[in-house]
């Protein structure tokens, strides 16, 4: 009596998905310490995004 044949799909697809959850975690910790590492000090409002702006952009005189 022949073996019955194994399904390759499912642990290929299981790697795959543990592949990308891995990539996620990654690039989470990497954001994460880039944030950490930069000197802003946290979400930039429209209004002082609009001063900056105008600030870099006056020529100086």
């Amino acid at each position: 009596m022949a073996e019955k044949p194994k399904s390759v799909l499912l642990p290929v697809l299981a790697a795959v998905v543990f592949a990308g959850l891995g990539r996620m975690v990654v690039q989470k910790l990497k954001a994460d310490r880039a944030v950490r590492e930069s000197k802003v000090a946290g979400p930039v409002d429209a209004k002082t995004r609009a001063w900056i702006s105008d600030v870099v952009r006056t020529p100086r005189q």
